[in-house]
């Protein structure tokens, strides 16, 4: 029984499914690379090589974020891949072929992204049009729109973009010495910035706005969240809107690191942020999820990417990398089943004896 002054309750409170979940996803980084680090050491022992997971996936990060945001509301966007490569290939020839300027560019991001959301978001919220089909045309769609924009790769090479892109955050007491004696400072990309940026911001929306708790309640159960006097419409499409927008600083972030479109830009990244998303603690029943473990997914799947490339499983193989991360994603999804679930049978003989 639970005593009298409620302490169990507070503590019980603490521990949410949403952060039970996280705590979940940072484990099994943590157990992911410190093996990597103890069966192949090598580069898994510098900084670089660890911070190099958030430079070359800082866009994927952004997206993970967004779709966290839309499957917390019991939703889905499929559409983030081929918005991401829109975005690259409309601002690479606005920089290239009409001499547009850097602010122009990530206006231009900013607005595609946007627009996505608002109509994939009118049209899932207000016409009640199932999001999986809605995202799924918004994704043939923009992947149509990128050969229509350019059929060939258009490389940037603007100088002011160019500046951006090779701007890097240098930290000297984290850097190492090459093989020549040479010292070589840990390097953190401007897309590593703009990408903790989103996960704070949006871990702050979600725990201390009005729109992050009714978010909450409208994935865990629209119709008593009604009853609560919750606008689940208003709710929902704020949510594909702001993942839209989140879609348009991924597409941006993106080109800085390629420096380039390309009708292959992005190729898999919608199921790559959805996998993350799931890895990182957020579930596709909606209601439960922490924005935070988002990134930890994403490492968690480069991490496994790693691995498989360093083991050599990948010679005259190359489909082992997509079997490893399905593999990784159903554990994923059976460990949060099982945890989940032995939390309410938990909860549930507690309340029998209290």
């Amino acid at each position: 029984m639970a005593k009298p002054n409620g302490s169990p309750l507070k503590r019980k409170e603490f521990l949410t499914d949403s952060n039970l979940l996280f705590l979940i996803a940072v484990c099994i980084f943590v157990f992911l690379y410190s093996f990597a680090m103890v069966a192949f050491g090598g580069g898994f022992l510098t900084f670089q090589q660890f911070f190099d997971l958030f430079n070359n996936n800082s866009a994927l990060i952004i997206l993970a974020c967004g779709l966290s945001i839309v499957m917390v509301g019991g939703g889905i966007d499929i559409s983030v891949g081929g918005v991401v490569a829109m975005i690259t290939m409309a601002c690479a020839a606005y920089l290239e072929n009409s001499g547009g300027s850097v602010i122009g560019s990530l206006a231009m991001a900013l607005g595609i992204g946007l627009a996505f959301g608002l109509v994939q978001g009118f049209l899932v919220s207000y016409l009640n049009i199932q999001p999986f089909i809605i995202t799924l045309a918004g994704m043939f769609f923009a992947r149509g729109m990128v050969t229509v924009i350019s059929g060939e790769p258009v490389r940037v090479v603007q100088e002011g973009f160019s500046v951006l892109a090779d701007t890097k955050l240098t930290i000297e007491f984290l850097g190492r010495y090459a093989p020549n004696g040479n010292f070589i400072p840990l390097k953190i990309g401007l897309g590593v910035i703009a990408a903790l940026v989103v996960v704070a911001v949006i871990a702050v929306v979600l725990k201390w706005t009005r729109f992050g708790r009714n978010l909450y309640a409208v994935g865990g159960n629209k119709q008593s969240a009604l009853m609560l006097g919750i606008n689940v419409r208003r709710t929902k499409f704020y949510s594909h809107v702001i993942c839209g927008l989140l879609a348009g600083i991924a597409g941006f972030v993106y080109l800085l690191n390629t420096s380039s479109g390309n009708v292959s830009n992005a190729s898999g990244f919608e199921m790559k942020a959805i996998a993350a998303s799931i890895i990182g603690g957020t579930m596709l029943t909606g209601g439960v999820g922490n924005v935070v473990g988002s990134p930890f997914g994403v490492m968690t799947l480069m991490t496994i990417d790693s691995l498989v490339v360093v083991s050599g499983l990948t010679q005259n193989r190359p489909y082992m990398q997509t079997i490893t991360t399905g593999s990784m994603l159903c554990f994923a999804i059976l460990l949060q089943s099982v945890v989940l679930a032995r939390r309410k049978r938990g909860a549930g003989s507690t309340g029998l004896s209290a």
